[in-house]
């Protein structure tokens, strides 16, 4: 008799598990993080610099005074055509807040282009104009150094969340302090988006 309870406890702990990891998986829930007012930082966003497409040496000190939202990009993910959606929104706004696509190829190997490759993908089916930088790891123990910064709380004050996925989404505000991590289904529409940025 305890061996059928046990049994019985056993699987049904396992099927409200499952039920659960399968509910996350598909949930709409958006994952929206942001900053408090209480943050010690260590280093600075304006103190990386970073390579371009081309492999021009780039200083983000070049973005003191914009809000800067960073994207870890891919050519070959569901959420691709973000592509035109951040082009529309840097036609737009590109004056006062700048969109940085860095490729990654971290997720199912999702971005396996060269920075040729890439750029031209990105020209030819979206019209990209907004600023592309070399293919990076942006996340695990490899990760680049600016990931790392934005992606460590003992760095940039407060948060832990790397890239999940393709496409997710860092705020940087005009003092260079990181405000803001959004997930991938997160596009410029979002009205929390909006909101973050000024707009």
């Amino acid at each position: 008799m305890k061996l059928i309870i046990i049994t019985f406890l056993i699987l049904g702990g396992m099927a409200f598990f499952n039920k659960n990891l399968i509910k996350n998986i598909f949930s709409k829930k958006q994952t929206i993080l942001s900053s408090n007012n209480s943050m010690i930082l260590k280093g600075s966003f304006y103190d990386f610099t970073v390579n371009d497409l081309s492999g021009k040496p780039v200083s983000l000190k070049e973005y003191k005074g914009k809000t800067v939202v960073l994207i870890n990009v891919a050519s070959k993910c569901g959420f691709t055509p973000q592509y035109a959606d951040w082009q529309k929104f840097h036609e737009k706004f590109g004056e006062k807040i700048a969109v940085l696509g860095f490729p990654a190829n971290n997720f199912m190997s999702q971005e396996p282009g060269s920075s040729e490759e890439i750029a031209e993908f990105c020209q030819k089916n979206y019209g990209v104009t907004f600023r592309m930088f070399e293919k990076i790891e942006v996340a695990g123990k490899d990760k680049a150094p600016l990931y790392n910064w934005l992606s460590n709380k003992d760095l940039n004050g407060w948060n832990n969340q790397e890239p999940s996925w393709n496409f997710c989404k860092y705020l940087i505000n005009k003092d260079g302090k990181l405000t803001h991590f959004f997930e991938s289904k997160i596009t410029p529409e979002n009205p929390e988006f909006l909101q973050a940025v000024g707009i």
